[in-house]
């Protein structure tokens, strides 16, 4: 049967091997996901009703046009709920195929950082879907009321909800990049203070280039990234400090 397990750094494989071990995280990762497409079309009209929350009570529900497009749209909906719930089991099939290449060196490195990308990946949607949608659509919808006859379609509403959350959970990721560029020693927890303006400047570009367009909704985007962004400086100093006296015992050792 092919292993599920991480292969050891010092484990030797054929191509063969390494074709039926990527062979079988592939069948889980896409089994995953079917399994939550199926929860996900199941529960659809909860799924529909939960995505049409954020719009303002004075619209209607969006609409639809031609025939198949109520089917389509439904099932795309689904599919999106379903990529974001098998995340975590996707992105842990990756990590367990790539990790053997690693050092042991790389290997610590990377396992917090694995841990960490699917749960501030939900920790970015939910802060999305919660804080940032609401006054997006808002804003949105009712700029310039006077002068239009505003109706939302349906697919082009829901494409739009799922852009934003799925950039706003890669936004998230701030911490991983920083953590992950701290604890290879490509910089240090003080250069990144020194340049924090430059970073802030790269946020506020990321933030304008995600659907919302509106200044309300820019700042509640940047807002979080920023504090991520200091919290990772932060933590990463923490673990600096404690992986000093193994710096320092290394040398001692080598000696």
């Amino acid at each position: 049967m092919p292993r599920v397990r991480p292969i050891d750094h010092e484990e030797r494989l054929t191509l063969v091997d390494h074709l039926g071990e990527l062979r079988t995280r592939v069948f889980i990762a896409i089994s995953a996901f079917f399994v939550a497409f199926a929860v996900c079309s199941w529960q659809n009209k909860r799924i529909l009703a939960i995505v049409n929350d954020p719009l303002p009570s004075n619209l209607p529900e969006p609409i639809t046009f031609g025939v198949t497009e109520p089917f389509t749209t439904t099932l795309t909906n689904a599919a999106y709920f379903a990529a974001l719930i098998s995340l975590p089991v996707i992105i842990y099939q990756i990590y367990a195929f790539v990790l053997p290449a690693f050092s042991p060196m790389e290997r610590r490195v990377a396992r917090p950082m694995i841990l960490m990308a699917p749960v501030l990946f939900v920790l970015g949607v939910l802060f999305c879907y919660f804080v940032v949608l609401p006054p997006a659509t808002d804003f949105l919808l009712s700029f310039n009321a006077s002068e239009f006859n505003t109706q939302v379609r349906a697919r082009d509403y829901y494409h739009f909800v799922m852009l934003t959350m799925a950039a706003m959970g890669l936004g998230f990721q701030v911490p991983i990049a920083v953590l992950a560029a701290v604890r290879l020693g490509i910089t240090t927890p003080e250069k990144l203070r020194k340049n924090r303006r430059y970073a802030i400047l790269v946020i506020a570009i990321l933030a304008a280039l995600l659907p919302t367009i509106d200044p309300i909704t820019l700042l509640l985007e940047m807002i979080p990234m920023i504090l991520l962004y200091e919290g990772s400086i932060v933590l990463a100093s923490i673990l600096g400090r404690k992986d000093a006296p193994d710096a320092e015992i290394a040398p001692a050792a080598g000696s």
